[in-house]
């Protein structure tokens, strides 16, 4: 496998250019106290790279595609997160459900009055929803890079099976400095632990990302992708669990079960990728 002249080049300027916003952004997140900066800058770097070697920016994947692979980009990381949350409460690994998040939900929505079951499923269809979208910007900051810009890029000179480890990887090791300083994970399980469970976890999700971005030829199947996976771990599973000390262990994407189940997921779009792309 050899990188032609014109990806070389194109994908050097891109590392570089990441890398430079990459600072950027990590010092706005103390200065804004937000992390939107930092992912907004992948994408700056990516539609920069296009700017200076003339690469069209319609080219980015903006279609939206056949509905099916939208409505899989949007299930399947609430399908893998939710099951794997199902197995931590049934083998005790946390436990169900955190009566002050309830409450604090209940002060939130101005709902005091309902009983907890009502505000769960209020919750989850505000997480569904309203959440999802407010996530917009941030994500597509992000994949607009990752797969509109890196996907396309990669299998101009590489297999399908390259391209999924190759853009997931370098979406990971974009997390690990945040995950080095402390500003992403957690303080109850080793940084080695974590770092694994959670490339696992980008790279599970990288491999079904990529074989949906080039089956839809769109770039929102990543974007719902990444908005899912977030939203309903961030704000509604993790939220709603009782943490123990083994919930550090199984939760979140720090943790060993959200990104088994993806594995597993991921397992079934790598071999439709091989057979398909390459």
């Amino acid at each position: 496998m050899a990188f032609k002249k014109d990806t070389t080049i194109t994908l050097g300027l891109f590392i570089v250019l990441t890398t430079i916003f990459y600072v950027i952004g990590y010092w706005l997140i103390f200065r804004l106290g937000k992390a939107t900066p930092l992912m907004l800058s992948v994408g700056v770097a990516a539609i920069t790279t296009c700017w200076i070697r003339k690469i069209p920016i319609a080219s980015l994947g903006w279609s939206w595609g056949p509905w099916k692979y939208q409505y899989q980009s949007y299930f399947i990381p609430l399908l893998a997160i939710g099951f794997g949350y199902i197995l931590i409460w049934s083998l005790g690994f946390g436990e169900w459900y955190n009566t002050d998040f309830i409450a604090e939900q209940k002060e939130a929505y101005n709902l005091t009055n309902w009983n907890d079951y009502g505000i769960i499923f209020f919750h989850f269809a505000i997480t569904a929803t309203i959440t999802f979208l407010l996530a917009l910007p941030s994500v597509l900051g992000e994949e607009v890079a990752w797969r509109g810009f890196l996907i396309p890029e990669l299998m101009k000179s590489m297999t399908f099976k390259g391209t999924a480890l190759v853009s997931g990887f370098l979406w990971s090791i974009w997390h690990w400095p945040l995950m080095y300083v402390g500003i992403y994970g957690n303080s109850h399980t080793p940084l080695y632990f974590q770092l694994f469970c959670f490339t696992l976890y980008i790279m599970s999700s990288s491999v079904i990302m990529t074989y949906l971005r080039l089956k839809s030829n769109s770039l929102w199947t990543a974007v719902i992708f990444h908005m899912s996976g977030n939203v309903f771990l961030q704000k509604y599973f993790s939220s709603l669990t009782i943490n123990t000390q083994d919930t550090y262990w199984y939760g979140d994407e720090f943790g060993l079960m959200p990104p088994l189940m993806l594995f597993l997921i991921s397992i079934h779009f790598w071999r439709k990728g091989v057979k398909e792309f390459s």
